[in-house]
């Protein structure tokens, strides 16, 4: 998270939205956004339906693989990117300048 908000300038510049999901309640997250200075949205998948619906849950361990997702302005899936890639915005900055232009 904290990578992405020191590239936000970059996804501004190239009209994205981010949003982050969590499992973690409302709560924990609001702390968690807090905690690390985050503008952007970090919203709670409490229930686990998003990542269960987006095939991503982890229902031995109940949490959701960290993944992230490119979406155009249609809302259809450009590019994933699952486990520690996800962490890192290089390729979400690459494929949204790419869908920009």
């Amino acid at each position: 998270m904290t990578a992405y908000q020191a590239d936000i300038a970059h996804f501004d510049t190239n009209n994205t939205q981010i949003l982050g999901i969590s499992v973690d309640s409302s709560p924990a997250n609001k702390r968690f956004a807090e905690d690390l200075k985050l503008t952007f949205p970090l919203l709670s998948d409490f229930n686990r339906a998003v990542s269960k619906q987006y095939g991503i849950l982890n229902e031995e361990r109940n949490i959701a693989v960290r993944t992230t997702y490119v979406l155009d302005k249609n809302g259809v899936i450009k590019s994933v990117e699952q486990g520690s890639v996800a962490i890192d915005p290089s390729g979400a900055k690459q494929m949204c300048s790419l869908l920009n232009h």
